[in-house]
């Protein structure tokens, strides 16, 4: 069947393979990111309300259980914004465990909210939070990451850190960098003393692979990155712990069978897919399990629509549905 909330599974350097739950159903969020994978942000708020509702998500997820798929590594709350900024996101959680008790829960978050304390016990829940943090420079994180007025970067950050005190769950720290907005030396300083305080379970610093909202963001050179990686002591690139280790790690060279050789929901899954994250062919073939052949049947039917926008990153081709 078609879903408008689950969607992929997708596969992710950090979890393995993820089922993604998207929690706004639309660009919610309280940041309008440079570099921002899914687009412009729509509505630019730090308002908490149930922009879906929490019933919703858990009936397409039980129903999405019921058809017997390959089970995920973990099931990550996302999608089209920042998921902390619906006010259900607690119900959400706890409905998770109950289908999926085996399953790792997983929260990406730009950590904007977790100056309120009522969201750090909501999340106190999950298992793994993984948590950006770009620049703690303020005129670098209002230039890269564009937030709502008075959003303070060292306010968020020492949220993260007394969040660190009572989390017993692990926490991924991400630091992107975007060329000439917050590769700054000051701010590696300042990033390094972070981390320190922080006490992170692992550290990815990236840069762009993908393209951006806006046309002049950039990846940043290999020597920046090296020296940041280094610096910030960062994961080495395929690196995957999730908390369910073994079976990311059976999956890391193989590619899911049940779907291979036919998929009749195929069009509407990698629709879905495509509308919450760019990828390319490949990745929506070893995510989704469905054959090369159908994923490029489909690409060319969304193509043919209209519906579907490619642009070029890292020296590859990558897909994404139009707003």
């Amino acid at each position: 069947m078609s879903y408008k909330y689950v969607f992929g599974p997708v596969m992710s350097g950090r979890l393995g393979l993820s089922l993604g739950l998207d929690l706004l159903g639309d660009r919610v969020c309280s940041m309008d990111c440079v570099y921002c994978e899914v687009g412009k942000t729509s509505n630019l708020t730090s308002e908490r309300r149930p922009y879906v509702r929490a019933a919703e998500i858990l009936d397409e997820l039980e129903n999405w259980k019921n058809e017997k798929h390959e089970l995920p590594d973990v099931v990550t709350l996302g999608g089209l914004g920042e998921p902390t900024l619906n006010s259900e996101m607690s119900e959400v959680i706890r409905g998770v465990k109950k289908l999926f008790p085996s399953i790792p829960v997983a929260v990406l978050t730009n950590a904007t909210t977790m100056t309120d304390p009522g969201v750090r016990r909501e999340l106190a829940e999950v298992d793994v939070i993984l948590p950006s943090m770009d620049s703690l420079v303020p005129s670098e994180f209002r230039a890269v990451n564009r937030p709502c007025a008075g959003t303070d970067p060292v306010e968020v950050a020492e949220a993260l850190i007394e969040f660190r005190k009572e989390f017993k769950g692990k926490i991924f720290l991400e630091v992107l960098l975007a060329e000439g907005y917050n590769d700054s030396l000051q701010n590696l300083e300042l990033m390094a003393d972070f981390r320190k305080r922080l006490r992170p379970d692992r550290v990815d610093v990236v840069t762009l692979t993908r393209p951006g909202t806006l046309e002049n963001s950039r990846p940043v050179k290999k020597e920046v990155m090296e020296l940041w990686k280094k610096e910030l002591d960062a994961a080495p690139k395929k690196e995957r712990d999730c908390g369910s280790g073994e079976k990311a790690e059976k999956r890391s060279g193989t590619v899911s069978s049940q779907n291979n050789g036919g998929d009749a929901d195929a069009y509407d899954r990698i629709q879905a897919s495509l509308t919450r994250r760019p990828q390319t062919a490949a990745q929506l073939e070893q995510a989704l399990g469905i054959s090369n052949e159908e994923v490029r049947e489909v690409l060319i039917r969304l193509k043919q629509g209209g519906n579907l926008m490619e642009r070029s990153g890292s020296g590859d081709i990558f897909y994404s549905m139009k707003p």
